[in-house]
């Protein structure tokens, strides 16, 4: 059992950080498994390594150690490069030339729920019909078919791709790479069995089932939490300043106050009593974690 975190080093880490950083290691740990950490740092404007540095000192103060090395994204372009060749030669990819004005000038909010998804306008062009001078993204051919998966916490779910989010982008037109295909690439080399992340990528994990499987790649199994949300029912952000670690460290100065808050808020603990990571293995439960999002702002 591997398990793993993989924040992006664009910011301080913010409860929201730590909630999923906590639940992703004691659902691992209960098991007896390992705990991976990976820097995802594709984008190259707002990746930063000084942030990733904190990331880890925090990670540590909060008593959350990682197994192995750390593995970073911006380290591993050739893997990506080399995963992407082979979804060509399997004609599964296609050179697209659209703008967002483009893509945006499709859509029919109205349908899809105010989602983006990519009409195929491109689709058919060939890589060795284009001019190579010419900026484009590499977009995926996803199936006219439905692509379910069982989410430890939330349940069966099912997702037809093409009316989801139609062919999607391997490699934007900077050459920097999508978030998808590095995932399932880094998820698979690294052994990954069990991914927890918030339940905003839920719908993002049948694109990456059907990557995985188009790669030949096993599929981890998946839990997805609740988000923390501030008053407004807003989604954490690395804005909302209050509630990062530095605010946090400042305001409380033993980290088993935060983390015994954490598991108060994911249902663990009956109160935020200070406890450290290990004394919380023997009552995790995902049973105990709720499926609604948690309202947290100014608790602490």
């Amino acid at each position: 059992m591997v398990g793993r975190f993989a924040p992006s080093p664009t910011g301080r880490m913010h409860l929201g950080n730590v909630f999923c950083a906590l639940l992703s290691w004691l659902s691992a740990k209960s098991k007896g498994g390992e705990w991976r950490l990976r820097i995802e740092d594709l984008d190259p404007d707002r990746s930063r390594r000084d942030f990733a540095l904190q990331l880890m000192d925090d990670l540590q103060w909060l008593g959350l150690s990682w197994d192995g090395e750390v593995v970073w994204q911006s380290q591993r372009f050739n893997l990506y490069e080399q995963y992407l060749k082979q979804l060509q030669d399997l004609g599964l990819t296609y050179p697209c030339f659209c703008s967002r004005a483009d893509i945006m000038a499709t859509q029919a909010p109205h349908e899809t729920d105010g989602r983006v998804v990519y009409a195929g306008t491109c689709r058919g062009k060939k890589l060795d019909e284009i001019d190579k001078n010419t900026p484009f993204a590499t977009r995926f051919m996803v199936p006219n078919e439905v692509i379910a998966f069982q989410d430890g916490h939330y349940g069966e779910q099912s997702v037809n791709l093409s009316q989801h989010c139609g062919d999607y982008v391997l490699q934007r037109k900077d050459g920097a790479w999508a978030y998808q295909l590095a995932v399932v690439v880094d998820d698979a080399l690294m052994g990954i069995t069990e991914v927890v992340r918030g339940r905003d990528l839920l719908l993002s994990t049948p694109q990456q089932l059907h990557l995985l499987r188009t790669l030949g790649f096993e599929a981890p199994t998946y839990f997805h939490h609740p988000l923390l949300v501030n008053e407004n029912g807003q989604r954490l952000c690395k804005r909302d300043k209050s509630l990062d670690l530095s605010f946090l460290q400042a305001k409380h100065k033993n980290p088993d106050e935060i983390v015994g808050f954490v598991a108060y808020l994911a249902g663990i603990l009956p109160s935020p009593t200070p406890i450290k990571p290990q004394d919380l293995l023997p009552l995790f439960s995902w049973h105990k974690v709720p499926k609604e999002d948690i309202k947290c702002n100014n608790l602490m």
